[in-house]
């Protein structure tokens, strides 16, 4: 009942808000990336929502466009630096999804929306993860975010589709407000973001 029909209309109640609320530092973060890096100032990437069902999602730019003698772009790690290193650290990268949740495509809380390229990687069991609407944050965000193996990513995953309630919702925005100010988890420890999944053994 909560997840089906009351959540939705609280998400984009609150997104509303938060995004009125929040409209000064929408601004000062676009200028930001404009005179530091330039444009384009979001991030808009295809992603999978609930059922499979794609959408665009939308983040504040956080990497450089610098590229190699033979034009391909640096590494993540070379080209998150400077504004974008803090702003991801913040995680003020996330503040444009809020039109994602009034659009419907996101939820506060729920799995991260992943690649499209990872459908047909999951297992029955991690397939499960689209059974709800993603969010922007969720319970494997706040158990360890990029620092953990993508396996135990989607158990946590899949433990929030179970398990989803007001309760668990209150908690998750609670421990993730705690994350978010310790800086936590928010690289692996090979790679700035996330190395890519390629499929459970």
């Amino acid at each position: 009942m909560y997840c089906r029909y009351i959540k939705p209309i609280l998400d984009k109640l609150l997104a509303l808000i938060l995004l009125i609320v929040f409209s000064p530092i929408f601004l000062i973060v676009s200028l930001l990336i404009y005179f530091k890096m330039g444009r384009p100032i979001l991030f808009t990437q295809d992603r999978p929502g609930k059922d499979g069902k794609i959408f665009k999602i939308y983040k504040f730019r956080t990497m450089t466009n610098e590229t190699d003698e033979n034009g391909e772009l640096l590494p993540d790690e070379q080209r998150l630096k400077g504004i974008g290193k803090t702003i991801r650290k913040l995680s003020l990268d996330e503040l444009p999804q809020l039109i994602n949740v009034i659009r419907g495509d996101m939820s506060f809380i729920g799995p991260r929306p992943l690649l499209v390229e990872y459908l047909p990687l999951y297992n029955k069991e991690q397939a499960r993860r689209h059974e709800v609407t993603p969010g922007i944050t969720g319970w494997a965000q706040v158990n360890g975010r990029n620092a953990i193996s993508w396996e135990d990513k989607f158990k946590y995953d899949v433990w929030y589709v179970d398990n989803c309630s007001f309760l668990v919702d209150m908690k998750i925005i609670w421990l993730t407000i705690l994350k978010v100010l310790k800086q936590e988890g928010i690289s692996s420890e090979q790679h700035a973001t996330m190395e890519k999944f390629k499929g459970s053994r």
